[in-house]
Parts: structure tokens; sequence; C-alpha cells
């Protein structure tokens, strides 16, 4: 017995605290739950509907039916109705709930009949249950209505009670998730009084039903049902709150349960089984389907109905596994074994014996090795059609196969009939077997077999004395026949057995290899636009479908990357949207608007939705297989991954850039109020000084105060005038105007503009007389510039050099200095903006004029660089393009 001190598992309890986070953002929902038509759901739903509104709430009705009765319709009357939606099918008009315009009204109650509903072919969702879903998503709340004879775990329950199989049917995980169920309870005596009074069905459908389904027994039976499964509802929210809430137990143990798959009907009733009972006993549940080389010939109506199967168990709360194995019953008690599972279900065989007796029952052999771990076997009547007992073998189609075995057994008798004189009988036995050899190979088991067999009785007929006869005189090719015959079989068993192997391996190997093409192509590519193509390539070679990817572009969802000639019409659209919106798969081949030609597939990373990747067939009939479609995910995984890493990237370069932005802005303000800043004071003290102590100062003074006045307002104009040169070459709006030019005379016009600051500087010019087209006034002033930062960088008194040349198809001028130099780590970067070398101390600047000469410098197609020099100093020369430069006449240095 378990202690009932022990605590529940903590991370079990986080669990529960995260759905109940999550379940607080959707709405509410209350099932009004009863066992048979006439008890009065509906009713019962209404009533609580106008207590809510008289309460304030805001109630429509989405879609309520009243069967013409009158008591029904006068509830319904004082309440805001949707209009429904008219679906158009086979020349008819069904209406429908409109979802859209209910969403679109947005109230906080929805009333919504008849849960299990099967919505009109060309509706957005197959179900109504869906459409609930949706509202439910949404954040509305919603009262519906059920009988629980279409609760998916008790259809085969019911369909035993009453003889009866209910086709609509909803899954367990919907009664599950809802926040209140409520039994609306009618004895059945006064129901069937109901119905015989003609409140339920008009007479003659009621005499119908009261002798089909409305039978006393089925009645009680169901009522049963819906009560306990309520009462197991109300026992589960008990236990919840308790453990969330630590009370102390007694806890039960834990129990795992493992149902097997097959594509066999019977699987759907295991299904339901393994469901009911893990209710039961709390316990987590699998649904394992085990995959053999045998599935290669597995026809699409047994995969789909596997899929089916395995979809019903999610619907239902299981986990779903599908796994390899050569052995199913090895491979199911082995995955039991890992994964602590206690309980294992299968189905007990539907075939005859004798073939249980020649192929081993996978029950046999799950009881054999079962272990401490306990076997339910669920019994069924066999039932008849293909689908009762699937076989894995290699299908027997087309019959051309057999034909071609019974060929090989021909060629080889008459091969054999020139040499049988020279051989012993017993040698063309290797004959015989080499053809069954390679009719196992490249036809198949069966084809196989009767090869086998028919080698037999023509080695017996046509070379076994006495010839010709099926008689055989010699009792040892007795036992030759039998060996033979036993070898055959073998031989056929192995070698289909290892082509079926080597068939399942190509098939994982293409998708493995596609998987893997995709990832090596995605990881090689940083280009948003270049991933989606790659995709969109990937995608159509794969599974030969046109793709479309739509990113979300503001408020709406856009198409982003196309297959060539794939137009996504209104509809196309529309399907993307729902399945980003949902973040579910939509479109062809879904439950969700499975008319659309598109399907569409969300591409989801940790983040959350972030696309849609859509695919259209080139035919229509055209539809994905199940391994096909769990390769697409497996795709859509990938690209939304590669998607996100991109935007990510994009993202880390703009926040890069926001900073440098933000840090050059920092850095020119602080540059500029200062360098402004110190002019302006000097001209203002000037000015004060020479306003209020004018009369007082004697002329030298004065004229003193005059000139450092307009040396400042000259250091200002050249601050300002290198901004502006620096938000020209920026916007690209630096026009040049070359002419010929004489470099000495531009030499010339620099020295002159510098004019007294070269004062107690000597400089050197080395330039002969050579004429270049350059634009005169902006390589003037690169060289003021230059000039400018050899002066602040260099020593007072150190000389200046300015050296011209043509050197390597290229005018250079050089400009040296001997002052600091600059650190080896920092010549890169002297040319970019804002960026100035932190000695000497006291020197000021706004880090413009170096990048300024190199904007002017590259609009000529040149270049322009810094190097120290041997001793002390640097040297900054740039290059122009010198194809048509000359000497001039009269070379000279001015």
């Amino acid at each position: 017995m378990p202690d009932p001190h022990v605590r529940p598992n903590p991370d079990d309890l986080l669990a529960r605290v995260q759905a109940e986070e999550a379940r607080q953002a959707r709405g509410k929902l209350k099932i009004f739950l009863g066992y048979a038509a006439g008890v009065g759901k509906t009713y019962a739903m209404l009533e609580a509907a106008h207590q809510r509104q008289g309460e304030g709430v805001d109630v429509v009705v989405g879609y309520v039916e009243t069967h013409g009765r009158t008591e029904t319709e006068a509830m319904l009357a004082d309440l805001p109705a949707i209009p429904r939606q008219q679906v158009a099918y086979r020349n008819a008009v069904l209406p429908e709930m409109d979802v859209d315009a209910v969403l679109a009204r947005r109230p906080q109650l929805v009333l919504v009949d008849e849960l299990a509903h099967t919505n009109a072919p060309g509706s957005r969702h197959p179900k109504r249950y869906l459409d609930v879903e949706e509202l439910l998503a949404a954040g509305i709340d919603v009262y519906t209505t059920m009988n629980v004879q279409h609760l998916e775990s008790l259809n085969d329950v019911v369909a035993q009670i009453t003889g009866v199989t209910v086709r609509e049917k909803v899954p367990d995980s919907v009664l599950d998730e809802a926040s209140a169920i409520e039994v609306v309870d009618l004895p059945p005596p006064e129901l069937l009084q109901r119905l015989k009074e003609g409140k339920v069905y008009i007479p003659d459908q009621a005499a119908r039903a009261i002798q089909q389904f409305f039978r006393m027994g089925n009645l009680t039976a169901l009522r049963e049902l819906a009560l306990r499964r309520t009462a197991e509802r109300v026992d589960e929210q008990m236990r919840a709150y308790m453990e969330t809430r630590a009370i102390p137990g007694p806890w039960p143990a834990g129990e795992r349960l493992l149902v097997c798959i097959s594509s066999s009907p019977l699987s759907e009733r295991l299904v339901r089984t393994a469901r009911r009972l893990a209710d039961e006993l709390k316990a987590e549940w699998y649904a394992v389907y085990v995959e053999t080389p045998g599935d290669a010939g597995m026809s699409p109506a047994h995969a789909d109905q596997i899929t089916r199967i395995l979809q019903l168990a999610e619907e239902l709360g299981a986990k779903t596994v599908t796994i390899p194995g050569q052995n199913v019953a090895n491979a199911i008690l082995e995955y039991a074994r890992q994964h602590n599972v206690t309980k294992i279900i299968a189905g007990k065989p539907v075939r005859p014996r004798w073939i249980e007796l020649w192929r081993g029952a996978v029950v046999d052999r799950l009881i054999q090795g079962s272990g401490n771990i306990d076997i339910y076997v669920i019994s069924a009547e066999a039932e008849s059609g293909p689908s009762a007992a699937p076989s894995r073998w290699r299908p027997h189609r087309p019959w051309q196969r057999y034909a071609w075995g019974l060929a090989l057994v021909a060629g080889t008798t008459l091969l054999s009939q020139p040499i049988h004189r020279f051989v012993s009988p017993t040698n063309l036995v290797m004959l015989y077997l080499a053809a069954v050899v390679v009719a196992a190979i490249y036809l198949g088991r069966g084809p196989a077999v009767l090869t086998a067999f028919a080698s037999v009785l023509a080695f017996d007929f046509f070379f076994v004395q006495p010839r010709f006869s099926f008689s055989v005189t010699d009792t040892e090719y007795l036992l030759t026949f039998v060996v033979l015959f036993a070898v055959s079989l073998v031989i056929s068993t192995l070698a289909a057995r290892s082509r079926e192997q080597a068939e399942s391996a190509r098939r994982r190997e293409v998708q493995t290899v596609a998987l893997y093409e995709l990832s090596r192509d995605l990881a090689t590519t940083s280009e948003l636009d270049d991933i989606l193509q790659v995709v969109i390539r990937h995608v159509g070679e794969t599974f030969s479908r046109e793709a479309a990817i739509l990113l979300p572009a503001g408020e709406t969802l856009q198409p982003r990357a196309l297959s060539p000639g794939f137009v996504l019409d209104e509809n196309g659209l529309a399907v993307a949207a729902w399945s980003f919106r949902q973040g579910q798969p939509a479109g062809r081949g879904t439950d969700t608007l499975p008319a659309a030609q598109v399907r569409c597939v969300p591409l989801k990373t940790a983040r959350g939705v972030i696309g849609v990747l859509g695919v259209k067939p080139s035919h229509p009939d055209a539809y994905l297989a199940p391994e096909q479609r769990r390769l697409l995910d497996a795709f859509a995984s990938q690209a939304a991954l590669a998607i996100e890493r991109a935007q990510l990237a994009e993202q880390a370069r703009q926040a890069q850039l926001s900073r440098a932005t933000e840090e050059l802005q920092a850095a020119l303000l602080n540059s500029i109020s200062h360098d402004l800043r110190t002019p302006l004071v000097s001209i203002t003290g000037t000015l004060t000084s020479l306003e209020e102590d004018g009369g007082r100062l004697d002329e030298p003074t004065r004229r003193s105060l005059i000139i450092m006045a307009r040396e400042e307002a000259q250091r200002m104009n050249r601050l300002v005038g290198n901004l502006l040169d620096m938000t020209r070459i920026e916007a690209g709006a630096l026009k040049l105007a070359q002419e010929p030019a004489d470099v000495q005379e531009v030499i010339s016009a620099a020295l002159e503009r510098l004019g007294d600051r070269l004062a107690g500087r000597a400089v050197t010019v080395e330039a002969p007389a050579i004429l270049a087209p350059l634009d005169f006034v902006l390589i003037v002033q690169v060289l003021v510039n230059l000039l400018d930062n050899a002066l602040k960088y260099s020593p007072p008194g150190t000389p200046i050099s300015i050296q011209a040349r043509i050197a390597d198809a290229a005018l250079q001028i050089s400009v040296a200095d001997q002052g600091y130099g600059v650190p080896p780590e920092d010549l890169e970067h002297i040319f970019d903006k804002f960026y100035r070398v932190r000695r000497p101390e006291g020197v000021g600047g706004t880090g413009l004029g170096l990048a300024i000469c190199k904007g002017i410098v590259e609009a000529h197609r040149g270049r322009i660089w810094a190097q120290n020099r041997p001793g002390d100093g640097m040297v900054v020369t740039l290059a122009l393009p010198g194809e048509q430069a000359a000497p001039a006449a009269g070379s000279g240095n001015p």
C-alpha cells in the first residue's frame, strides 16, 4: 500500500500549474452531457445562458437546433443570434455555424449545440468540436451539448450495448479540457413517455427509434455510462486539487500502459480499451507501432489506416511512437522495459490458426517474453474483407510475378535437359535452387514459394525415374524433394527478407539524405532570401510539389518566396493565415479547410510561429503519404530554425548598427560641443574686452585681440566646413570638377591657406611640375587637412616635408612630419569618422579631417594610407590615378 505521507512529484505540480496558467488564456468550456436525445440538454443550456445574461454577460447563439420543440424555441427567442453560414453542397444549401462571424463579434459566451456534429463539406473544419476549439483558443467561453455515446473511447462499448455504431465522435480530450460538466438526467421511463408523446421525434420517427435504439435496456446502460464518466471526471478534478495543494494521499502507485498498433480494425478497439483502462488506473499510456522491413510492400490503404489509428490514440491522450524493428514482439518488449511499462494491451489474432502456427503469433511471443509485465489480450470477432487481417507480406499483385516464377522453372528445366545425361539428377537441384533465389530477390516472397513448389514438381516429373511421371521408384528421392522444398523456402524467406530490409533502408536513406542536404545548404546560407529559395528548391525536388513561404509583414501574412509559376489565391492565403494564427497544419489532407488545394504547415520555433510553409501538388489526386508528411514536418522545422537564425542575425546587425550610430552621435556631440565652445569662448572674451576696455587698451593689444578673434573664427569655420564636407560625402552629393592642374599650384594654394599657422616651421617641398586631372579645390582641402594634422601631432619647430611624384602609374603626394607617430594598432583606424589618437595631451579636433581626406580621394578613384617613419613621425600618402598625368614644361619647386 502506498505511503500516505508521500507527497506528489514537484515536477508534476509545476506542469499542472503551467497547464492551469495556459488555460487561463483560453475560453472556458461547459458541456451539458446527456445519455440520449430528448433528455433536455439544449433546454438546460438555454436556461443557464439566460441566467448568465441576467448577470450582465454578453451571450450570443452560435448554433442551436430546436428540432421544432416549442419550449426550446421560446427560450431561444430572447437571445441574440449570429446568422448562420450557408454552405452549398450537391445542389443543396446547408446551414452551419459562422465561425468567422463569431470571432468578429467576440462575445463573452457563445452557445453551440450538438458538439459531435459533422460540418458540411467545404466548411473550415470537418467537425463542430474543432470550431469550438478555435473559439476557445480565441478566449471565448462556450456552452455546448453532447450525448455520452459520442465519446471516442466509448464507441465500441456503445456499439456492443446498442448494436448501433455511432459515426459522429468527439475525442475524450475535449471532455477532459472542459471547465465544467453538467449532467442532464431524465429517468428512462420518462424519456420513453416523452418519445411516445412526440416531444422528441415526430410519431413515425419515434416508433422506429423505440424499436431500434430507445429500448429500456439501452437507455439504462447509456445513462450509467454518462453518470460514470462524469463521476470519473469529478474524481480527476478532486485528485488534481489535492495534488496542487499538497493534501496528503493516499496516492496511487504509478502505472504505465502500452497498446500495440497495427493496421487491423481491431486496433481502434484496442486504443479505446487502453484509454478506458488508463482512466481507471490514472496511468500514462503509449500507442506503439513497430515498422518492420515487411512494411515496404504495405498498401497505401493500410498505411493510411495506421496513421488514422495513431491519430485516434493522440486524440484520446496517448503518446504515439513508431519504432523500427525486425521482430514486432521483441521491439515492443524492449520499448516497454526502457519506459517502465507495467501493462501491455494486444489484440487476439484474427487469422486462421494454421497461419499462426506457421508464422508465430505476436501475442504468444509477448506472453513468453513479458517477464513481470502484464499482458492484456483483447478479443474480437474476425471481420471479413481485405482490411480485416492486412498482410505484412509483399502484395501478390500483379499476377505477372507468379508467371515469371513459373517461367524461371520452365527455363531451368529447358537448361537442364541437355546436361542431365552428364550429371546426376541430384546435382540438377542446384539449378532449381538458383531459380528460387532469383525469384525471391526480384519477384518477392509469394512468387518464390510458388517457384520452390514448381521446382520440386518439375524435377520429379522430368528428371527422376520413371521420367514424365510423378511416381518415384527410388524412395531416396522423397528425401531429396523434402530437402529441396525446405531449403527453397528458407532461401526464399531469407532472400525476400533481405530485399525488404534493403528497401526499408533505402527509403530511410532517401529521407535522411534529403534532410542532410537541406540542413547542409541551410547551414552555409546566411541571407534570409537565400534561405527561402533553398527551402523552396528542396521541397520541390523532394516532394514534387510547388511551395510557398509566407512571413509576417506588419499585421498581415505575405508570400516571401514562391516556386516559379505558383500563385496563391485568396483561399490559399486564408488557409495560411489560419495556420499562422493557430499554429497548426491546415488545408489539404488536414482537419481544417480540407477542401483547399494547398497544405500549410506552420514554421515553429521556441519563440512561436514565425511563418508558414505551403505546398501544392501538381496533380489534384496526389496526397502526401504518412512518411512524407513526417518528412515535410521535419523540413518545416529545419526551415523555421534557419529563418529564425537569419532574422536574429539581422536583428543583431541592426542592434549593432544602432549602437554604433548612438556612439557616433555621442562622440560627435561631445567633440563638436567642445570644439565649438572653445573658439566661441575666445571670440566672446575678445569682443567683451574690446567693448568694455577698448578705450584703455593700446593699439598693439587691441590688434592682438582682433587677430586672436579672427583666428578662432577661422578655426570654427574650418570645423563647420569639415562637418559640411563629411555630410556631402556621406550623402553622395560630392561633385568633382576635374581639370588638368599643376601639382605645384595645388601645394602652393594649400600652404597659402594655412598662412601664419606655419610660422616657425620649415616646410620642404619636393614637387616637379606635374599636370594631373583633379578637382583643384578639393585636393587643396585634402592637403590642408593633412598639413593641419601634421601641425597638431608634431612638436613646435619640427620640419614638415611635402613630396609629389609619379609612381606605379599614379600621382602620389606625401605629407611627412617628425612628430609623435601613431601606434601600429591605430594605423588602420585613423581614417574612420570621429576616430582620434589619444596623444599628445591637449590636442583637440573632431576626428573628421582624415575621414574627409579619404572620402575626397576615393571620389577621385584613388586611395590614401598612413605609415610611421623609421625614425619619429608619420607620413600620409595619397595616390590619384595618373594615366593622364605628365610632367609640365619648366619643372621646378615652388
